[in-house]
């Protein structure tokens, strides 16, 4: 799939507030992940020079292609605030109108956008008219069940310069609750000529290839699947190759990516918060496997390097 000029894959790391930071998009790399984005940043927190977005802004020479992401619902200052970023590492810009937290709701933001037809476009318009980089957009099929509007948004995002759309199969206010609608996807597909990206309930490899096949979507998105899972892009491409689900990773190789995993976060956000980050990310690596519920709990307690890698040593004892 390419969006614009930027050959960007079908295995697409979706942005995940809290989760998908600089360390865990190099692992998913590593694993098959063709494409990535940033986390969701907002552009009234870069206008105001918000010290904590800086982390949200970082990237590694390695990850390319990787789109940064956007959120906000003023026009004009979205496209000031990309355009200082046009020089960086970027090479696409996508706009947020998908999030359904209600401190972004609130505000006019994410998914309350799908609301405002107008402003969509004159986001959009604004946003691809300052850039010369391609510009993408997140949305879901819709606010609630009486305002499913996802090919109205589609083809307005179309129409206004938006290189490619990325839909969630589910209405705001179903957050990520019951199953996403993989219908309303078919129909945004075949209502635009731009890529296409499915999203919602990518957890295994056959998930990737119905998506595919009841779509007809450019490329998948992963996003909560990959939590705890890198491996999961290097599953869907074994399943899509020969049909076959890849065999879950071994305890061992499981305990291996998450040092891996720590030694990055340190690098990245030093000792302290890495070990406070990591309790989330290790709640997600040992479900499913033994003594789950205690490594968890072992792991909430360690407050240095030293006692998390002595835990992690006791997993397999």
């Amino acid at each position: 799939m390419k969006i614009g000029n930027v050959e960007a894959g079908n295995l697409i790391l979706g942005p995940m507030a809290g989760f998908t930071d600089l360390p865990f998009r190099a692992l998913c790399i590593e694993q098959g992940a063709t494409f990535t984005y940033t986390e969701m940043i907002s552009a009234k927190a870069l206008f105001y020079k918000n010290r904590n977005t800086l982390p949200l802004l970082a990237t590694s020479p390695g990850e390319r292609p990787v789109a940064v992401q956007l959120f906000g619902n003023e026009p004009d200052l979205l496209a000031e605030e990309a355009a200082k970023l046009e020089d960086g590492p970027y090479d696409v810009f996508d706009i947020n109108m998908g999030c359904p937290v209600q401190k972004v709701v609130g505000n006019g933001e994410g998914s309350a956008l799908m609301r405002e037809p107008k402003k969509v476009e004159a986001i959009i318009t604004a946003m691809t008219k300052r850039l010369s980089k391609p510009v993408t957009v997140k949305i879901r099929k819709g606010f609630s069940e009486q305002e499913v509007n996802a090919v109205e948004i589609a083809k307005i995002a179309e129409g206004s310069g938006a290189s490619a759309i990325a839909i969630h199969g589910r209405t705001r206010e179903e957050f990520y609750h019951g199953k996403a609608d993989r219908k309303i996807i078919a129909e945004v597909k075949k209502a635009v000529r731009i890529p296409v990206i499915g999203s919602g309930d990518i957890y295994t490899g056959k998930d990737a290839k119905e998506m595919f096949d009841e779509t007809g979507v450019d490329a998948v998105m992963v996003a909560r699947g990959a939590r705890g899972n890198p491996w999961i892009f290097r599953q869907i491409r074994t399943y899509l190759e020969t049909g076959e689900e890849a065999k879950r990773p071994e305890l061992n190789e499981v305990r291996d990516m998450i040092l891996r995993h720590v030694h990055l976060m340190i690098d990245f956000a030093g000792e302290d918060a890495a070990i406070r980050q990591m309790r989330k990310h290790v709640g997600f690596y040992v479900t499913g496997y033994r003594d789950a519920a205690r490594m968890r709990r072992e792991i909430n307690r360690c407050t240095t390097l030293e006692e998390f890698e002595n835990s992690l040593t006791k997993w397999d004892a």
